[in-house]
């Protein structure tokens, strides 16, 4: 069910034309990345538009539940998503290029594991 929403829901913000090619998706996207998360042990959650902690600004980070306070539900430690972080490019863009790109060689460097995508 979480991918028919995914598509339901990308497929909506496209239909509009008033879409960007990448951010205007986040949000399906996080949807589906938490609803996988949640199916882990322990639970993983995806927390979009990172801020820039020395290698860039990764378009999100994954982190398990342990990496969050219980009172604040804020990650304890944005440095260090304890399953990598998530480079997103458009629907049009080519992961193999993404991927070998310099962007995510430094993502690579800092977070040791990246998840390229182009929402496909």
């Amino acid at each position: 069910m979480p991918l028919k929403t995914y598509l339901t829901s990308t497929l909506a913000i496209k239909t509009t034309g008033a879409h960007t090619r990448e951010t205007s998706f986040y949000t399906p996207l996080n949807n589906l990345l938490d609803a996988a998360g949640h199916t882990l042990n322990p639970h993983v959650r995806c927390i979009m538009q990172l801020k820039d902690t020395g290698a860039g600004m990764p378009d999100g980070g994954l982190f398990t539940q342990d990496q969050f306070d219980r009172q604040t539900h804020s990650p304890k430690d944005i440095h260090n998503p304890a399953r990598g972080v998530v480079e997103i490019k458009g629907l049009a863009e080519a992961v193999d290029d993404t991927a070998t790109g310099a962007q995510v060689d430094k993502y690579w460097a800092r977070y040791r594991l990246v998840l390229v995508t182009n929402y496909r």
